[in-house]
C-alpha cells in the first residue's frame, strides 16, 4: 500500500527545507544553472530507503557518507559536449545541467550505520539505511487473565503433587 504523508510530518519538512537550502546557496556560489538531483525518501517497517535521480552519473563520480545520522550524497555528473576531444563543435541547444552536486538528508535517531548499502541501477541510486532493532515495531503478546489463572492452577497442582509425594 502507498500512502503519502502530508507535509506535517518532520522528516517531509526538513525534506523541503534542506531541497530549498540546496537550491538558495548553490546558486549563489555558482551565477550559472545549479543541478540538484531529485530525491525521494521513504520509510519501511524495516529501513529508510532514499530514490536519487542520477541520469549520466557513473558510479565512479557518486560518494556516500553517513555521519552524526546525515546521508550525504555528493558526486559530478560529467557534459557529454566535450569541445577538447571532438573538435571544432557547434552546440544549438545545451539544456541539460552538468557538474557537482551534494545532497545531504538527516535521518531520524536509531538508524543502523553499519549496514546501509547502495545500489545505482538505471540512472537510479537507491540506498538502503536500516532502522536499529530498537526502533523497528514489534508485536508485544498480550496475558489474559484467564490464561494467567489457568498458570496459577497448573502451579499449584504441580506443588501439592509434590508435597503429597513426600
Amino acid at each position: 500500500m502507498l500512502t503519502n504523508r502530508s507535509l506535517s510530518s518532520t522528516l517531509d519538512r526538513m525534506m523541503t527545507l534542506n531541497r530549498a537550502l540546496d537550491h538558495a546557496f548553490n546558486a549563489q556560489l555558482n551565477e550559472s544553472r545549479v543541478w540538484v538531483p531529485a530525491i525521494d525518501v521513504v520509510e519501511k517497517k524495516d529501513a529508510y530507503v532514499m530514490y536519487a535521480e542520477l541520469p549520466g552519473v557513473d558510479v565512479s563520480d557518486v560518494d556516500i557518507s553517513f555521519e552524526q545520522n546525515v546521508l550525504t550524497i555528493r558526486g559530478t555528473r560529467r557534459s557529454s559536449i566535450e569541445a577538447e576531444k571532438q573538435g571544432d563543435v557547434r552546440i544549438y541547444a545545451a539544456e541539460r545541467i552538468n557538474g557537482a552536486f551534494e545532497r545531504s538528508i538527516r535521518l531520524p535517531e536509531f538508524v543502523d550505520g553499519e549496514k546501509i548499502s547502495a545500489d545505482l541501477t538505471n540512472g537510479v541510486l537507491s540506498v538502503t539505511v536500516p532502522k536499529a532493532r530498537a526502533a523497528q515495531a514489534r508485536k508485544i503478546e498480550i496475558n489474559s487473565g484467564a490464561a494467567q489463572a489457568h498458570k496459577v492452577a497448573s502451579a499449584s497442582e504441580v506443588t501439592s503433587q509434590a508435597v503429597g509425594n513426600n
